[in-house]
């Protein structure tokens, strides 16, 4: 079997550290010796030396053509988010806050200006993190370990969060420490809840109908019915440009999606007589769908825009306008398109995505007898 030692981060005492983790070998132990001011973890259960670039090319020296080096959890590979927008902090800086409160800081702030991550993401990112530390208010940010992490996943289970928001919180803290310090994978000990598997709510035809018609104007009639003949996420239909809409293709582009991929949809010949009637009235100069000052339109507005036209046509659910989206997906699986091309349309990575509307599609169980009937 070939010798290994897989490196990874560790913070012992303040001070960052390499982890030395390896099978029992007494060639590999012996090496360890050599290098310099070498330590054992109780904690970590591996050896670790001081996080400096010559200790780190000295690992590399001394175990060159006797064991392979694994630098998975090491050296971080992360794309950045080149097509996303710009961020706006604006809301950061404004905010009030209480006295004693803990803020995320700068350097965090940055990395992810740096990073290009969405806007949406930044919210959720601080929020988060600012609920971490001010959890441990008292403490250092450096003197906390994977065990205070636990037990503030246990607070926020205990207070019955989604595992969507645990998640979430999750990522947030993992990025200060191994994104911010530089310490990929520091956190690779830290458990995640289970993925839920929720079945998405969906809309009958006619009840998406009834919203389309229970619009107060021309703009709303064009965003409801948007969101839903294209199958829109609520950011994509923000981001749309008057030239994202190919009227002569019938397709629009959708560009730097989830993902950072741009993808192709349907256009609706009913949507697109509707959207020169907007045209003419609103007048948009840059975005599909502006806002007073001619800015972006807002993603609150669209929320009361969808709720608004669900309560007047009656429909007691609590439509979302991603609730609309997978409608698209649904009706179309129901009027049998195949699975491939939605996913296309949806702009899913992986066909398990897409795969999850085979479970509320009616068409299907419609053909079954019920025994109740026989």
């Amino acid at each position: 079997m070939e010798k290994s030692i897989t490196l990874k981060h560790l913070l012992i005492k303040k001070q960052q550290c390499i982890g030395l983790q390896f099978n029992t070998d007494k060639v590999i132990e012996a090496l360890i010796k050599q290098l310099p001011d070498p330590k054992w973890s109780k904690e970590f259960n591996m050896a670790y030396i001081f996080n400096t670039k010559s200790n780190l090319n000295l690992i590399f020296e001394k175990f060159r053509g006797v064991a392979w080096v694994n630098c998975n959890y090491f050296f971080q590979d992360r794309v950045l988010h080149n097509d996303n927008e710009d961020i706006d902090l604006e809301w950061f800086r404004k905010r009030e806050t209480e006295v004693h409160y803990k803020k995320c800081p700068d350097e965090y702030l940055k990395k992810l200006e740096l990073k290009k991550y969405a806007n949406n993401t930044v919210k959720s990112y601080v929020t988060c993190f600012e609920a971490f530390i001010n959890y441990y208010k008292d403490h250092e940010l450096l003197s906390l370990n994977e065990n205070d992490i636990r037990n503030y996943l246990q607070k926020l289970i205990r207070e019955e969060r989604s595992n969507s928001y645990i998640n979430q919180a999750i990522n947030a803290i993992k990025f200060y420490y191994e994104v911010v310090l530089g310490m990929p994978n520091r956190f690779y000990a830290i458990e995640r809840p289970r993925k839920e598997h929720k079945l998405p709510k969906v809309l009958s035809i006619e009840e998406v109908k009834m919203m389309i018609d229970n619009t107060n104007n021309s703009k709303h009639r064009c965003i409801v019915s948007l969101l839903y003949s294209a199958g829109l996420r609520r950011s994509e239909l923000l981001n749309l440009k008057l030239e994202n809409v190919d009227s002569k293709r019938m397709l629009i582009r959708v560009e730097a999606a989830k993902g950072n991929s741009d993808r192709y949809t349907l256009l609706s010949k009913t949507l697109l007589k509707d959207l020169r009637t907007y045209f003419k009235q609103w007048k948009p100069s840059i975005y599909l769908f502006e806002g007073p000052s001619g800015n972006q339109y807002s993603a609150a507005s669209i929320v009361k825009i969808v709720q608004r036209a669900s309560q007047k046509s009656g429909i007691r659910k609590n439509v979302t306008p991603h609730m609309l989206r997978h409608s698209f997906a649904t009706h179309l699986l129901e009027n049998g398109t195949d699975l491939r091309y939605i996913q296309v349309l949806l702009g899913h990575k992986s066909s398990k995505t897409t795969e999850i509307y085979t479970h509320v599609a009616t068409n299907v169980f419609l053909q079954i007898k019920n025994p109740l009937d026989l």
